[in-house]
């Protein structure tokens, strides 16, 4: 026997979508507006997960250039059939413009597809493959407008208004507006690469802000699987069924299947699920959650994925095996394989000409326009664009937060001769809501250390005041705490010194921002006066701490 440890993908890893083939599982996640997009990670065990793909890496595939923070590539659809594994995911532009499409590929480290323009009605698109070979297609389906008016609302006031009011507006726009309006059925055809024939709607609500529907089929039934409750505390993963695959639907009699709500669970936040069948029989399901921290409760990790062993009814309804509908934070499993745990070493000194795949950049396909591995081999070399509160072009290389406790630390070479140009350290969660360690340049005194952070709009460019500095290379650090946060620079990566005070790390969270992702730390270079300046880091290193 095994062990689940959830959540089994720590850190921002949201919207799980499963599939196994053979003996090996894969999971697809939510990437929003980094790049490159979709993370796929790979197991045989279901304990242990490796991160092996980020499919959408052209141009032709995704570009967020301008798009808002948490924007981007939401709930990809992962699925196989008949030797091809496809792939649906959404990119939002704005709140109410957004458009679905599909790429295939007969590998999933290869060269995934252009993609095939789906719809645009709402978000979270999948795709079921029947068994008699027809393909059909579900999604959600969003009145844009009210939606549009929904978001404007709440986007970024988690924390500024009470949970309460936000929960009474959401409420009250649901019942005048009701902006989620259901799932939608369509059959997909694969050879036109085209959705064909009728639009249905099969499935309205059980909790309602119903949204991520997958469709299976056991039985004589097909069962569809929806995210329902918002992606907040109140979220749940709901189940329906039907003799046909366009309705009507049966509500389970014991739905949610899964929820937090009202619990404490480690987990908090679950739902959004996707179910998978073992080669024999066995049957497990995926979904995200949160895990908060501090006096404020926020989920400074963003949305992370689990994973829960489920059980079919002599009903035919599915059920957690252990029991009631609350998510499980340990889960024991029998023992399917093997799976060896890639471990990549703590510090990176990049000598190699590629990034390993843990690190991510913003909105589009632009690493060789910023940065370079190979113009200074042994250095990252990022080249200053844009300020690091733009939703365009940025030089800014991070990877994801997996750890409520960390070091992270890099030495760096760079040489500003005009204000507005610098480069250093960041902890980051989106171009909103930020802490920055990084290297300046004033006319009056010339090179400096300072702390710029950036809390919804509320900018603050020497929040750790100003330190002169005359080396050439400057080593930087950040120390998290679960809620705290200290910067730390040196000369000699012997001698260390703090930089402002500690800083509040919980507002790097999904609860103050509305967004959807998590934190992130990184290196970045940022040149709005000239895009001329540029800095080089020796090494990235991050290390977890228990």
């Amino acid at each position: 026997m095994k062990t689940i440890m959830n959540p089994v993908l720590p850190g921002f890893n949201p919207d799980p979508s499963i599939v196994r083939v053979g003996k090996d599982f894969y999971i697809a996640t939510s990437t929003f507006e980094w790049y490159p997009g979709v993370q796929i990670h790979h197991s045989r065990d279901l304990v242990n997960w490796n991160l092996v793909a980020r499919p959408l890496r052209r141009e032709s595939q995704l570009n967020m250039m301008g798009e808002g923070y948490s924007m981007g590539v939401w709930a990809p659809c992962l699925s196989y059939d008949n030797g091809l594994f496809y792939l649906c995911y959404t990119d939002v532009k704005e709140p109410g413009t957004m458009h679905n499409y599909l790429v295939t590929s007969d590998s999933i480290e290869g060269d995934w597809s252009d993609p095939v323009y789906l719809d645009s009605r709402g978000f979270d698109p999948s795709l079921f493959h029947d068994d008699d070979g027809r393909k059909w297609y579900t999604v959600m389906y969003l009145d844009m407008v009210a939606w549009n008016n929904m978001m404007n609302l709440n986007w970024g006031m988690q924390d500024t208004v009470s949970t309460k009011r936000i929960l009474e507006s959401y409420d009250k726009y649901q019942k005048e507006f009701p902006f989620f309006k259901g799932i939608l059925l369509q059959e997909y055809d694969h050879s036109r690469k085209s959705l064909v024939g009728p639009v249905k709607k099969i499935f309205d609500r059980v909790i309602g802000v119903t949204e991520g529907p997958h469709l299976y089929k056991r039985n004589g039934h097909y069962y569809l699987v929806t995210a329902e409750g918002g992606t907040g505390y109140e979220h749940a993963v709901t189940m329906a069924r039907s003799r046909s695959i366009d309705g009507p639907y049966e509500i389970h009699p014991q739905n949610p299947v899964i929820t937090s709500k009202g619990t404490d669970a480690l987990v908090q936040k679950a739902g959004h699920g996707d179910i998978v069948e073992c080669e024999n029989g066995d049957v497990y399901l995926v979904h995200l959650g949160s895990r908060p921290v501090g006096e404020k409760k926020r989920c400074i990790l963003g949305r992370e994925t689990s994973i829960q062993k489920m059980m079919w009814g002599d009903d035919d309804w599915l059920r957690l095996e252990a029991g009631g509908n609350t998510p499980m934070a340990e889960v024991v499993i029998p023992d399917y394989g093997d799976t060896q745990k890639t471990v990549y070493p703590d510090r990176d000194d990049f000598d190699s000409d590629k990034l390993n795949i843990n690190f991510q950049w913003l909105r589009g396909d632009v690493f060789g326009k910023m940065a370079s591995l190979t113009e200074r081999p042994g250095f990252l070399r990022l080249k200053g664009k844009e300020a690091v509160y733009s939703k365009y072009t940025q030089a800014l290389v991070a990877r994801r937060q997996q750890s409520f406790k960390y070091s992270a630390q890099t030495a760096m070479e760079f040489a500003p001769n005009e204000e507005n140009q610098m480069a250093g350290l960041v902890v980051y969660y989106c171009n909103e809501l930020f802490y920055y360690l990084y290297v300046g340049y004033d006319y009056s005194i010339g090179k400096y250390i300072s702390v710029m952070s950036n809390i919804l709009g509320e900018l603050d460019i020497f929040a750790g005041g100003r330190v002169a500095v005359k080396a050439d290379r400057v080593y930087l650090k950040a120390e998290v705490n679960y809620t705290e946060l200290q910067f730390c620079y040196s000369t000699d990566d012997v001698s260390w010194s703090k930089v402002g005070d500690v800083l509040d790390m919980s507002l790097l969270s999904d609860d103050v921002s509305g967004g959807f992702t998590g934190a992130f730390v990184g290196m970045a270079c940022h040149d709005p006066a000239t895009m001329k300046a540029y800095a080089d880091f020796d090494y990235f290193e991050y290390v977890e701490k228990v």
